[in-house]
């Protein structure tokens, strides 16, 4: 998992269920009779789990860092058990290879010269990408807000230009908020997610690059450079993606010398400026690779339920300690392995699937969720008006230590946040089946963790996909050495990659798509 349980009850509960003659669903619509779907959900064992696992997880594979030997071993090892499975590549080519650009970028070096005063990158101006040029002008937007009933951008045409933007969000006389009306503050106004939207609006009006000002962000912003300066390992995105606009963030020295009153003037102008950009950044490219198959589906074959999980994780560090990652995502990749096997002999005996099944092994999770960002944002290779869900597998196979309660639990994050119809399906599909106790602790809007935005699932949510997110919480061996496959809990991660695979049996055989109810506007 990126870093910006049921046992013999369980187990007992599933044999029982196995011996049950059920009748139609009405809310998934299941065929009468024996219930196809338990026969090949035991088919998910205990044994072919730490067998993969012991394999994924092992020194062998060097921790699976994105770009690494030992993560080119291990795109090797899924490609391997596609094959023997017969279930074929995603790509028309029959490659299970979906090439991912990426680059990872040095901290920039160069400077900032603001009206005859030149700032050093890293301390009142701190930026990751590249920016050059010279601009007798910018375009102060307030706080570059656009919403309904208000515009920072009115009048103001910002296309090719650079401008200059503030954190925070216009409020009333009486101190509540013009967006929301209220005492709350909307998404523009917040610490964590308002420069990204700021940015992105910005960007959508054609600016050429955003200086952005955040008086109570910018320690952070300087923090991360800091250690960027010296993290040989840089930071790595999708190659491409410092380009074209530039974003340089602003402490109160450098922002009050474009505009002096910028603290408490928020009203939009043209601002005349002696502007010198000169930040260059070298970038390595990085050769890595999702690996992608698909089984068809028997009556909609172009309507896709994706099942995903993330190949890589952190490598070896500075000691030489291998960071084996098992639980984080080794019990996710063997868990939608045997998922696969699942629905491969599902359909071999005639009962497979109605809408196809991608397994979608994600790279770049831990570097920034970047393998999944590429098929969404860059190259889908099923369309995503057609992706009926994604069920996201992110650490399956231990036991949170700070949590009381039933070892036989699991946390889901996001079933709820698009569709209410695929959030019932879920409860329903736990007390037929598995009768996990849903734990969704962790799906508060508030939760400090964010946990809803660290994992791969994100990027297929914010283009109004549902999605839902298993996750066993983080312990002590998160990110370090001590995540090693003799610690998983093998009986929890059967149990659970059952439950995952009755889920997307009901959503793959289901009359028609789950409802989006919550689109994302």
């Amino acid at each position: 998992m990126k870093k910006i349980c049921l046992f013999a009850l369980g187990l007992m509960f599933a044999c029982n269920s196995s011996q049950k003659t059920v009748s139609e669903n009405p809310s998934t619509g299941t065929q009468q009779g024996p219930d196809l779907s338990i026969t090949y959900a035991h088919t998910i064992t205990q044994d072919e789990l730490k067998e993969h696992l012991y394999t994924y997880a092992s020194d062998e594979f060097e921790g699976r860092e994105t770009g690494k030997p030992g993560q080119k071993k291990a795109v090797e090892y899924l490609k391997a058990q596609y094959e023997a499975m017969g279930i074929p590549a995603a790509k028309a080519d029959g490659d299970y290879f979906q090439k991912v650009p990426l680059e990872v970028t040095s901290v920039p070096n160069g400077s900032i010269r603001i009206n005859n005063t030149t700032f050093p990158l890293g301390e009142d101006a701190v930026t990751f990408t590249v920016a050059h040029g010279d601009y007798n002008e910018i375009i102060y937007v307030g706080y570059g807000v656009e919403d309904d009933n208000y515009s920072d951008y009115t009048g103001l045409d910002v296309n090719g230009k650079v401008v200059l933007i503030k954190s925070g969000e216009p409020a009333n006389a009486d101190g509540t908020y013009v967006v929301t009306g209220t005492d709350q503050k909307s998404v523009w106004g917040s610490m964590s997610d308002g420069m990204e939207k700021k940015a992105n609006l910005a960007i959508d009006k054609g600016a050429r690059g955003i200086l952005y000002y955040d008086s109570l962000n910018y320690p952070r912003y300087q923090g991360y450079f800091d250690f960027m300066k010296t993290n040989t390992t840089g930071k790595m995105e999708l190659a491409g993606d410092n380009s074209e606009v530039f974003l340089i963030m602003l402490n109160e020295k450098s922002a009050t010398t474009l505009k002096k009153d910028i603290d408490v003037n928020a009203t939009p102008e043209k601002i005349t400026v002696d502007l010198k950009l000169s930040v260059e950044s070298g970038n390595e490219k990085i050769d890595s690779e999702n690996v992608i198959a698909v089984l068809k589906g028997s009556e909609k074959p172009d309507e896709y339920v994706i099942i995903s999980s993330h190949l890589d994780h952190i490598g070896v560090n500075a000691n030489g300690d291998i960071n084996n990652g098992a639980d984080d995502d080794g019990s996710g990749t063997v868990a939608l392995l045997e998922i696969a096997q699942a629905f491969k002999q599902a359909a071999d005996a005639g009962h497979g699937p109605k809408r196809s099944i991608v397994f979608l092994h994600v790279t770049g999770e831990e570097k920034g969720l970047l393998g999944s960002r590429y098929y969404t944002d860059v190259d889908p290779i099923f369309p995503l008006h057609e992706t009926v869900a994604d069920l996201n597998i992110d650490m399956i196979g231990r036991i949170d230590p700070n949590r009381n309660g039933d070892r036989n639990y699991i946390y889901l994050i996001g079933s709820d946040k698009l569709s209410t119809e695929l959030h019932n399906l879920s409860e329903e599909v736990n007390k037929k089946y598995a009768h996990l106790e849903l734990d969704y602790k962790y799906n508060d809007e508030s939760d400090p963790n964010r946990f809803y935005y660290r994992s791969d699932h994100y990027n297929f949510a914010k283009n109004n996909i549902p999605i839902i997110f298993y996750f066993n919480g983080t312990h002590a061996d998160y990110h370090r050495p001590g995540d090693t496959p003799d610690k998983i809990n093998y009986d929890l991660l059967e149990n659970r990659s059952r439950l995952i695979f009755h889920t997307a049996w009901e959503v793959a055989n289901r009359p028609n798509k789950v409802l989006v109810d919550k689109p994302i506007e």
